[in-house]
Order: C-alpha cells, then structure tokens, then sequence
C-alpha cells in the first residue's frame, strides 16, 4: 500500500489523497476497499490498546470504519486532515462500545467523597510514563482494572483531559483523577517488582 500513489505513510502517519477520498464518497467499491487496507495499517494498534483479542480489535475496527464511510460525505476533504478524523472516530467508537458493555459503573455521587478522591490524586508522582517505554506501559496495562486501564489510556496516550474523560464515562472529574492517580501507582508497582527481578537474574 505504501507504494501506492493515492496512499503514503511517513513516519506512521498515514496522507490519504483527497481523489481517493472523494471515490470513497462516490461509493466506488474498489477505492473503499484500499482505504479499508490503508486504514486497518494506521488504526488497529489503537484497537489492541483497548482489546486483548485480535478477532475483537478487528470487529470494534470494521464498525469504526462503516462510520468513517457513512460520514465522509460530512468531512471539509481541503480543511480537515482525513487521518486526525478517522483516529477520532476510532476512538469515539471504542469509547462507545465500551459503554455499553461495561459490566459495572463507578457510583460516587456525594461531593465529599469527590473532593477526597480529587485530593489523594492530586500529590501522586509519576515516574512510569518518563522513565519506560511505551510497550512496557502497554503491557503492563492489562494488570489494572478495566475502568482504570481506560481513564490512564484516555488521559496519557489519547490526550483527554479529566472533564472529557468524565464525560465520557460517565463519572466525575475527580473520579477519573483518582483512576489516573491509581493507574500510576499500580505501574510503578509492577515496573519495580520487573526491574527486582530482572536484578535477580543477573546475580544468579
């Protein structure tokens, strides 16, 4: 694909040719189908952030990528970068599907319980995003609970901030603070008990 004219990816960022785009809109099977393979390459690893299973990347992928089909027609093609917005709708439609199929939810409703959550987040250090690699990180996500896994990739690798991640889950600022707040203690946790046993290793 890269060697395609209508299709070129520097540095892992993907440039769509608007003519493709506009063949896309024409409902044109063929120039869907090579925006299907162009797109899959740029946005599934933001699917395996959020699913373990590749069957399960691949599906919540093919319903983002009927959106981003459905609603081209709706895009300024001269104005608005096509790969900012397709990464955009990948993640409005994970956020989505997480919604709905989240088997519980978070319920702090009293102001005082959301000041004190807010206060204990606000003090917490953080090494584990400067010190370690991002696939570090990205591995040791799958230790935290669902919930907590979510406000740290919101927050850390997509850019929300606490107010959109809150509205996004439906819980308080302070809410997601401490779930951040968590999310960097449980890591630093488990990057110091990597780094003892990697120590250990060597003095066998």
């Amino acid at each position: 694909m890269e060697n395609e004219e209508n299709i070129r990816r520097v540095n892992n960022y993907m440039h769509i040719d608007v003519k493709l785009l506009k063949a896309c809109i024409k409902n044109k099977r063929k120039a869907q189908e090579k925006l299907y393979e162009a797109c899959y390459l740029f946005l599934i690893p933001i699917c395996k952030r959020y699913h373990n299973s590749e069957t399960d990347a691949r599906a919540a992928y093919n319903v983002a990528f009927i959106k981003i089909i459905d609603n081209l027609h709706k895009l300024d093609l001269e104005e608005v970068p096509f790969a900012a917005w397709a990464k955009r709708v990948m993640t409005n439609t994970l956020i989505d599907e997480y919604r709905k199929n989240r088997k519980y939810r978070e319920k702090i409703s009293k102001r005082h319980q959301e000041r004190e959550l807010e206060y204990h987040s606000e003090g917490v250090v953080n090494e584990a995003e400067s010190n370690f690699g991002e696939a570090t990180i990205m591995k040791l996500l799958d230790y935290l609970k669902p919930a907590t896994k979510r406000v740290f990739i919101l927050y850390v690798i997509e850019g929300y901030t606490h107010k959109e991640i809150g509205e996004i889950m439906e819980m308080s600022d302070g809410t997601s603070k401490w779930h951040l707040s968590t999310a960097r203690k449980e890591l630093k946790e488990l990057l110091e008990k990597q780094e003892k046993i990697k120590l250990q290793n060597l003095a066998i």
